[in-house]
């Protein structure tokens, strides 16, 4: 007990009253008004002294489904101090193959492998005095990531697969880990939504060839059958590489219960015009429930402000 006490900074009796230090006697307080608060809420030019991540996640099993296959993972930090800041995320979104024994548990052991190698490679680097370089590049760690998911499907649920879109946020820069057709985008409030990955499924393959115009492609009878797969094949061809985080925009990963369900220009006018992030996803994800909901649907939105 005695220890707990010096540990606490405490000597009163249980019953005796904690006194504040004298400097906080003649402290008093002024409540904002109605406009100062007002004004704060709506300001759309806020200063942020800070770099920091900020990041929204929304989800549904959709209405034609019974059960849920996507999985997604949500990691947001900011180490700031003397130092410049270090915004650091990482989001991942993976899409368990429908048709597939175990396709739930395909996505959610990508999700949480990948999640999981990432975080014990940056635990020294982010939490240890002195900081400690890490060993390898960011492109190796998301390859190593993903790999490791890959094989770990493979042998604890054969015949299963998911696709995997997965972003690594070190400050400025954004390393991508990407197989299938889940999706990853830069959306700009000018109107621009560029993605980021390549599809690796068979209607994309065929549009790239000059097989199939863009209209004939978004309403090929196939769409949903895929090329690459986490957990399928013996060898994996991920792509992996590295891109600036979009500046005065957004990163948007997501599902093809979404982006294939919603007009990718109806997507960027709900991330620019919302409120939040967070009120952003959950408005997509009612858009593409509204349009028949025929998949599950995942959507992460990150920004980076200050």
């Amino acid at each position: 007990m005695d220890f707990l006490r010096k540990l606490i900074g405490k000597t009163e009796t249980k019953n005796e009253p904690v006194k504040p230090p004298a400097q906080f006697d003649a402290a008093t307080t002024a409540p904002l008004s109605d406009a100062q608060i007002s004004s704060l809420i709506v300001s759309q030019n806020l200063r942020y002294e800070m770099k920091q991540l900020i990041a929204g996640v929304g989800q549904s099993v959709g209405k034609q489904r019974e059960h849920n296959e996507d999985s997604v993972l949500s990691l947001t930090t900011t180490l700031a101090g003397s130092a410049d800041s270090i915004p650091f995320g990482i989001y991942i979104v993976a899409d368990g193959m429908g048709g597939h024994q175990f396709g739930e548990v395909a996505s959610n052991a990508a999700v949480r492998i990948m999640g999981g190698n990432i975080m014990k490679k940056f635990h020294s680097y982010l939490f240890n005095l002195p900081t400690q370089a890490l060993q390898e590049s960011l492109q190796e760690l998301m390859e190593e990531s993903i790999s490791e998911a890959h094989q770990y499907i493979q042998r604890e649920a054969p015949g299963s697969g998911t696709t995997v879109t997965a972003a690594l946020v070190l400050g400025e820069q954004v390393t991508i880990a990407h197989v299938g057709d889940s999706r990853a985008y830069a959306v700009f409030p000018d109107g621009r939504i560029d993605p980021i990955t390549r599809d690796h499924s068979l209607v994309k393959r065929l549009e790239e060839l000059g097989h199939l115009s863009k209209d004939e492609a978004a309403n090929f009878p196939h769409r949903n059958v895929l090329i690459r797969a986490l957990g399928q094949g013996e060898t994996l061809e991920a792509d992996i590489f590295t891109v600036p985080f979009p500046q005065t925009g957004y990163l948007m990963l997501c599902s093809d219960g979404l982006w294939g369900v919603v007009d990718e220009k109806d997507l960027q006018h709900a991330i620019v015009s919302a409120p939040n992030l967070q009120h952003a996803c959950q408005a997509m994800v009612e858009a593409a429930n509204t349009a028949g909901g025929p998949d599950n649907i995942t959507v992460i939105v990150a920004q980076m402000i200050g």
